[in-house]
């Protein structure tokens, strides 16, 4: 591995980071707020609901693709930033004022989608999205959606890449459903070659991309099938631009980071293990154990990326959150059964 692309993935992971952090901060608001988007957050047919709608997401944005609407594609990625954004501003300000910094950020989309204005939307697009979900979706249904996404993942990883010809059309949009993980300190987006052409040679597909959640264009999520780069599924992993040491940034999929940040939100909602002292901070063993061991799936799968080997980030990243959340349970003395959410069925 370079030393640039070791700086890569200490950025990755400190983004990872900020979105799961900053979805156990905004739990609490969330919560308070009365944010919770379904009526019984224990019902496992609210999983089944979102996967379905993001399957239809992602034919929507293929045909949209076909057929010459990318503009429509970009117009809505770019709204719902500034709606999930406005959620996060409004847990530190007042509703009214909130939409001042939420409009600046779609403004800063349309006008200068230079990676860092991407980045930025794109962390608050994924700690709001994660912090709402994880209040929405009780013990088993989070685990139910990770196990479900993982599969669906792998399957268009490695199996229908039906997600290459959306990773296609989404890469040049430059929207915040990827992460763009620059490898030296002059790199910019918007000069240069494409993004599509940068990271041409991804081999894995992007899926989540298609949800709006996140699909990566180059590499990452939303992957695309070239030589070079690696991209992962639609809420799935990452990829890289270029081949060895000469390619100039990462990118990873928002849902990537998103999806299992989901579960680490739930376990600190709804597990009944006991809150640590952490600052400004509800988090729990689970909550906490769920969020290493999504960390340690995601090095483990840059590590893959960096080889040349495109795979799908699910997998190893909910993987690493479901076997972490289970571990921090039963060391904090969660009965399995409850653990898994099973309880209110016997």
């Amino acid at each position: 591995m370079f030393p640039r692309e070791y700086r890569g993935v200490a950025f990755v992971v400190g983004l990872f980071l900020v979105v799961q952090v900053g979805a156990l901060a905004l739990v609490p608001e969330f919560a308070e707020s009365g944010y919770q988007a379904v009526e019984n957050p224990e019902n496992p047919v609210n999983s089944v609901v979102y996967v379905a709608a993001i399957v239809a997401m992602t034919g929507l944005m293929l045909a949209a693709f076909r057929y010459d609407f990318d503009w429509a594609i970009r117009l809505l990625i770019v709204g719902t930033s500034a709606w999930l954004s406005w959620y996060v501003f409004s847990a530190l300000v007042s509703p009214l004022a909130a939409a001042i910094p939420a409009i600046a950020v779609a403004v800063g989309l349309l006008v200068h989608p230079e990676w860092y204005v991407i980045d930025t939307a794109g962390v608050l697009m994924g700690a709001g999205a994660a912090g709402l979900f994880g209040i929405s979706f009780g013990l088993l249904p989070a685990l139910i959606l990770l196990a479900v996404l993982a599969v669906y993942d792998a399957v268009s990883v490695y199996g229908t890449e039906h997600m290459l010809s959306l990773a296609e059309g989404v890469m040049d949009l430059n929207i915040p459903v990827v992460l763009v993980i620059p490898l030296s300190v002059s790199y910019s987006l918007l000069d240069g070659e494409s993004a599509s052409d940068e990271a041409a040679g991804v081999g894995e597909k992007a899926e989540a991309a298609a949800e709006t959640d996140a699909e990566r264009a180059s590499a990452d999520e939303g992957d695309e099938d070239a030589a070079d780069t690696e991209s992962t599924d639609g809420d799935n992993g990452p990829v890289e631009s270029t081949e060895g040491g000469d390619r100039d940034a990462f990118f990873i999929g928002l849902g990537d980071a998103v999806i299992p940040t989901v579960l680490i939100a739930s376990a600190a909602t709804f597990s009944p293990a006991a809150d640590l002292a952490v600052p400004l901070l509800g988090v729990n063993l689970p909550a906490l154990l769920a969020m290493v061991g999504t960390l340690a799936g995601l090095l483990v799968l840059m590590r893959w990326v960096i080889q040349g080997r495109p795979h799908a980030g699910l997998p190893l990243l909910n993987g690493g959150a479901i076997g972490g959340y289970l571990i921090g349970s039963l060391v904090a003395g969660v009965p399995l059964i409850e653990a898994l959410g099973l309880a209110g069925f016997f």
